[in-house]
């Protein structure tokens, strides 16, 4: 494909509005033509924002507009995996936030007819697979230098929200491990070329937001996963920071260790006074990841206008929702 891919965004909250930006204004062969929102002033911000941009309110509609090559899904979870099998039933790419489904027989569903349609790519937003540091750790377990990965533990904490606000998509979301925890736990998959899961245990609490009991769900989480190659993954996933915004990953082999994220500062400054250090953190996992979020972009982009593959296939995010559900369905709260 020589020319630039056509595009249409679903979903223009704060995440679809991030990809929205990105694929109009900082994706190469990327145009962005088309949105759909059923709210309508999220329709007005994204024709004031991007000039000649089509609105719709469903998405069935957008799918019927002019040369529309693919759709960029940003809607909620508990929607992913049908608009995935409309979208590649109507002959478009596909690119799919996280996670594919909040079950693993909806991917299965979704693979299934995504191998009907083999000219229709599929790719789900696993963006930290395109972070350069994660990326690099990869390399080097590739490269043998870290030697047999023996341990992995990963933690993911988002910031205390004094006003709950996620809690009025929680009954919607999967809960902790499929909403906050799938990107850690695609990343020890990757990270050890998709082994197979021999054992898993979890626990977690509800200290700071209660309501959450309403849909089974935790503030905090702690998970264990044992993988046939002897090694094994903790997971640690936390609506509660204090600090700000942290993902960070230690991975041990026998031959040596790397440490992934831990303690980037929001900016690269220590203000010392009155006995006190003070560190500002960041706020979110858009400081954390932004170049990630646009390296994703532009694969998906390029593997449209190549003809594939896609970077990671829809296999491995099935995968990772497997392992979510498994530690969702063993989770023990206190």
């Amino acid at each position: 494909m020589s020319q630039a891919v056509r595009i249409g965004i679903a979903g223009l909250g704060r995440l679809g509005r991030r990809h929205a930006e990105n694929l109009a204004f900082r994706v190469p062969g990327a145009e962005l033509v088309a949105a759909t929102s059923p709210i309508k002033e999220e329709q007005d911000w994204a024709t004031s924002t991007f000039p000649g941009l089509t609105a719709y309110a469903s998405l069935g509609e957008m799918l019927n507009h002019p040369d529309l090559d693919a759709v960029w899904l940003v809607t909620p979870t508990s929607l992913h995996a049908e608009q995935t099998i409309e979208v590649i039933e109507a002959g478009k790419h596909v690119f799919c936030e996280k996670p594919l489904a909040l079950e693993t027989a909806d991917c299965d569903r979704v693979i299934e007819v995504a191998r009907k349609h083999a000219d229709q790519l599929v790719m789900v937003g696993f963006m930290r697979r395109f972070d350069s540091a994660y990326a690099e750790a990869k390399r080097m377990i590739d490269a043998g230098e870290l030697g047999d990965i023996f341990s992995i533990r990963c933690s993911s904490e988002d910031p205390v929200d004094p006003n709950g606000f996620f809690i009025r998509f929680a009954p919607t979301s999967g809960g902790i491990f499929l909403d906050c925890c799938i990107h850690d736990i695609d990343l020890v998959r990757w990270m050890l070329d998709g082994a197979k899961v021999t054992n898993v245990s979890s626990a977690g609490s509800r200290v700071m937001y209660p309501a959450l009991a309403d849909c089974g769900d935790v503030d905090n989480a702690f998970a264990t996963a044992n993988f046939e190659t002897g090694a094994v993954a903790t997971f640690h996933v936390s609506r509660t920071s204090h600090r700000g915004y942290e993902a960070n990953m230690i991975i041990a082999g026998t031959k040596g260790t790397v440490e992934i994220g831990k303690a980037i500062p929001r900016q690269p400054l220590t203000l010392e006074r009155d006995s006190s250090r003070t560190i500002c953190g960041q706020v979110d996992f858009f400081e954390r990841f932004d170049e990630a979020f646009l390296n994703e972009a532009r694969a998906f982009v390029e593997a449209v206008r190549s003809g594939g593959p896609t970077p990671s296939s829809i296999e491995d995010a099935r995968e990772a929702t497997s392992l979510a559900c498994s530690l969702r369905d063993v989770l023990t709260v206190s």
